[in-house]
């Protein structure tokens, strides 16, 4: 078990076919911290309110989370745009779970970051939420052939593969909208007198300075698989779990997984 400063993870959308909620099981079993910030849409409301869905790995998931609140660590939890509902609930606890609208961590070295998740920044969900309604049913339908193309891949051994990340990865003007929203965020982060800032909304992980900005993106559990993670001397990592490490879980899409080796993506200011 790894145990670090602080864990960062959004964007699970758990009620979601797309939602990796076993690898993020796993990850949650291996890994522990004094601090455990849930940056937004873990759960997606927008989905559950056209169709239910909620396996029970999504449901180990929450417990998973409840207990480690109980254990001590303490979570908090910062709602995006797909569980918007929750951010009626600011200021309250829910199973010792803060619900908060944003919150400053303060790392190691005493540098100030800004978590927030990041949608009341994007354009789109500001002046076209539509657009970001139909987006989301386009994105869904991607999401619902990759899920099919890697029970595949982890039949013969391979790791989780997103064929959504790598569509967005090549056109021009998602490129340029990930460019735009990092930017304001790190611009925003400066407004609040902080060194740096920590969010999700955009599902790709990230650290980097930007104008003498922390810049850092948890990523997400739909197509990158990935956490943010302070270690006990103060670094910053990437953390990416695209292997079941331990032993095979009991869903379709795992069943005879065999075990594999963590995988970690480091990036360091």
């Amino acid at each position: 078990m790894m145990h670090y400063r602080a864990i960062w993870i959004s964007d699970v959308h758990l009620g979601t076919s797309g939602c990796q909620a076993n690898y993020l099981l796993d990850f949650l079993r291996h890994n522990d911290a004094d601090r455990f910030y849930l940056v937004g849409d873990i759960i997606d409301g927008w989905r559950l309110k056209k169709s239910f869905y909620w396996p029970q790995a999504h449901n180990d998931v929450v417990q998973k989370l409840l207990r480690k609140a109980r254990k001590g660590t303490e979570v908090i939890y910062v709602p995006g745009n797909h569980d918007e509902s929750a951010r009626q609930f600011f200021g309250m606890s829910f199973g010792d779970v803060k619900v908060v609208e944003e919150v400053i961590h303060t790392t190691l070295d005493g540098k100030k970051l800004w978590v927030t998740h990041g949608d009341l920044f994007d354009g789109v969900m500001q002046y076209a939420k539509w657009l970001a309604y139909v987006g989301d049913t386009l994105y869904s339908f991607i999401l619902y052939i990759n899920r099919y193309f890697n029970m595949i891949r982890i039949r013969m051994g391979l790791q989780y593969w997103s064929l959504s990340q790598y569509l967005k990865h090549q056109v021009k003007n998602a490129v340029s909208y990930i460019a735009d929203f990092e930017h304001i965020m790190a611009r925003e982060a400066r407004l609040r007198g902080c060194d740096g800032v920590v969010c999700g909304h955009i599902h790709k992980a990230e650290i980097r300075e930007i104008d003498g900005l922390l810049y850092c993106n948890d990523g997400d559990w739909v197509e990158s698989l990935t956490a943010l993670v302070e270690t006990q001397t103060g670094e910053l990592k990437i953390i990416h779990w695209p292997h079941i490490k331990g032993e095979p879980l009991e869903a379709l899409e795992t069943r005879n997984l065999p075990a594999a080796e963590l995988f970690i993506k480091e990036a360091t200011l």
